[in-house]
C-alpha cells in the first residue's frame, strides 16, 4: 500500500468518526467536535490528492489552509451560539431542547 492511500484512509476514518459523532452525540459542543473531526478529515483528503496533480502541491496545501480558516470562524460563531442557547434554556443537550420559542 502507498503512503498516499494511507493518507486517505486516515482521512477517510476521521470524516467517518465525525459523521457518526454528528449523528449520535447529545451535546452541543461534542457535535462541534465531531464536525471539526470531519473537516480536519477533508483537509487531509485534499492534501493527500494534491500530491496527486502535477502541479505544485501548493494549491492542495492552500486549499486546506482555507479549510482550516473557514473550521476556525465556523467554531468561533457555534460556540457563540452555543452560550446563547445554554444561558436560555439552562442546557446543552439537544434532547432536552425541543423547541426554540420565545
Amino acid at each position: 500500500m502507498t503512503p498516499l492511500v494511507l493518507y486517505q484512509l486516515v482521512a477517510i476514518a476521521l470524516f467517518g468518526i465525525g459523521l457518526f459523532g454528528i449523528m449520535y452525540r447529545k451535546s452541543l459542543v461534542g457535535m462541534l467536535i465531531c464536525v471539526e473531526l470531519m473537516l480536519n478529515g477533508a483537509g487531509l483528503a485534499i492534501v493527500a490528492a494534491g500530491q496527486l496533480t502535477p502541479a505544485p502541491a501548493v494549491q492542495g496545501q492552500l486549499t486546506t489552509l482555507l479549510i482550516m480558516g473557514l473550521a476556525a470562524a465556523e467554531a468561533t460563531l457555534v460556540l457563540a451560539i452555543i452560550l446563547v442557547v445554554v444561558k436560555r434554556f439552562g442546557t446543552g443537550a439537544t434532547d432536552e431542547i425541543s423547541e426554540l420559542k420565545g
